[in-house]
């Protein structure tokens, strides 16, 4: 794990927060490390996980600083570790609440669209300004931001721009339920109390 991730916990709920406010919470290669971590072995007794952020926006994509002139193989590399991570969120062993607020964009986005359910506050918005830098999805957001949204709406968010808000999202399937700023945490602790246990997750969601 990182300094960039805290972990707590309430009774069998684990609580997952990314730690980086000064920067949007923008991840690096250690964030992504220390996701894929956690995810593929989460506390022993951990019914559901809730993932949230520290400050006022929940992540602000990737952290352009960590990709400045790199090579090809770099950024295969740095892909491949991205949808490791991801992948451990999507396909692991217990259900995942992610918490939105604030910017979530690109690749803050892609994680979103990896967890089960998406819990929305008021402030939260949605847009993918990678296409704006000369850069595709690197997560797999290819394939779960589609699913969510469709596929005409991701291909205009990256050739325009274009930013949706919370209210206006829920509709279109970027979360499942929106509430007032600073209810998230509490909206998904509480869901998570209605979970069943961890073999009928792992049935269904083979």
């Amino acid at each position: 794990m990182t300094s960039s991730l805290e972990t707590s916990r309430r009774g069998p709920v684990t609580l997952l927060r990314l730690s980086r406010a000064a920067k949007r919470n923008a991840l690096n290669p250690e964030m992504i490390a220390g996701i894929e971590t956690f995810f593929g072995c989460p506390p022993e007794g951990t019914r559901a996980i809730v993932l949230h952020a520290d400050g006022n926006h929940f992540c602000a994509s990737l952290d352009l600083s960590t990709i400045t002139g790199t090579t090809p193989a770099a950024g295969i590399h740095h892909s491949r570790a991205w949808h490791r991570a991801f992948e451990q969120i999507e396909h692991g062993q217990v259900p995942v609440i992610v918490v939105l607020h604030g910017a979530v964009i690109g690749g803050g986005l892609e994680l979103a669209a990896a967890a089960h359910i998406r819990v929305a506050e008021r402030s939260a918005y949605y847009a993918l300004p990678e296409g704006m830098h000369g850069i595709f999805v690197v997560g797999g957001g290819s394939v779960r931001i589609p699913r969510l949204i469709g596929t005409a709406r991701m291909m205009d968010m990256m050739l325009t721009g274009r930013t949706y808000g919370a209210d206006e999202g829920a509709p279109l399937g970027f979360s499942q339920y929106v509430v007032a700023n600073g209810d998230g945490l509490a909206k998904g602790i509480e869901l998570s109390s209605e979970f069943r246990g961890h073999s009928e997750f792992r049935g269904h969601h083979a």
